[in-house]
């Protein structure tokens, strides 16, 4: 693999908003979640994309989280700023704003609601890229939120790019994951953008991980990369079981995941979060012995398998 790439390989949390008490973006709990992460040993951070509730955000404020987390952890850490927005025109706005801050990448998914051809979404891509020119860009697959799966051909059109790097595949299928390595070459960036799949992903060929649920408990998924590059499978499935489980209990609440995500991690961490942003539910009262097992559940694995 080129020298220059081996920077994105590894365990990559995806990034939460971070809000005051009144639900506006705060500065200081995102740098708070930025150092904690940082200090947590993870390759990097992708900021803003589906965990991070872009598309309940203002461009105004996906600019000042990106800023405050390069002001926090830029040069530290390898950062991936998702940039897509539902039209062009503010896509490529976020693109250069990223770009003049120093990011290492750029990623976006494919506009939303309207179902495009290959060829527009070819150009909505390239167009982002445009506005990036001396920036990585990374294809973000998520065909069960986006209403668009990435093919072969469109990914072979969107390779003509140079600075397209690689995909964040978010499908469920693993098998999606061996078709884009195979189709990128050694010369790429595979991501598994499943968290329930990572040991599955890395095994049929991903360079590692882009998750939502990472910042939970990194030191699981730093344990289960460093045991799938050993060759210890078996350990790696025990933790990855052990992971789905917390992860199911995560989805099972009245609020919306990340919520729940924020409050666990206020417990575990003792990192105030906020919430999460309308339509997103918050959490309700009646969750929050669940929030408390859950966290005492996640305590008592990272002790198991550290």
């Amino acid at each position: 693999m080129n020298n220059n790439l081996q920077k994105y390989r590894g365990v990559i949390p995806a990034f939460y908003a971070c809000y005051d008490d009144e639900g506006n973006v705060s500065v200081e709990r995102t740098r708070s979640l930025a150092k904690y992460l940082y200090e947590s040993g993870v390759q990097g951070l992708y900021v803003n994309g589906s965990s991070g509730e872009c598309i309940y955000l203002s461009i105004d404020e996906r600019k000042k989280i990106l800023e405050a987390v390069m002001d926090e952890v830029g040069g530290k850490l390898t950062i991936i700023a998702h940039v897509a927005c539902n039209n062009t025109k503010d896509s490529m706005e976020l693109a250069a704003h990223a770009q003049s801050l120093g990011v290492d990448a750029i990623a976006a998914i494919p506009p939303i609601y309207f179902r495009l051809p290959e060829h527009s979404i070819a150009k909505y891509w390239n167009d982002i890229s445009s506005a990036a020119l001396k920036t990585d860009f990374i294809i973000y697959n998520i065909p069960q939120l986006a209403g668009v799966a990435l093919t072969l051909p469109l990914l072979r059109e969107m390779r003509k790019n140079p600075n397209v790097i690689g995909v964040k595949n978010s499908s469920m299928p693993v098998h999606d994951i061996q078709q884009f390595k195979a189709e990128c070459g050694e010369n790429s960036i595979i991501y598994n953008g499943s968290d329930e799949q990572f040991i599955s992903g890395l095994v049929i060929g991903a360079d590692g991980g882009i998750g939502g649920t990472y910042a939970v408990m990194p030191e699981l998924f730093i344990k289960m990369n460093e045991l799938v590059n050993s060759g210890n499978l078996k350990k790696a499935k025990e933790i990855q079981y052990a992971v789905n489980d917390i992860i199911a209990d995560l989805c099972s609440c009245y609020g919306n995941m990340y919520a729940v995500i924020k409050a666990v991690i206020a417990k575990t961490r003792g990192l105030k979060l906020g919430g999460v942003r309308s339509p997103l539910e918050n959490i309700s009262e009646d969750d929050m012995p669940k929030i408390k097992a859950i966290a005492q559940k996640v305590k008592q694995t990272i002790e198991k398998f550290s």
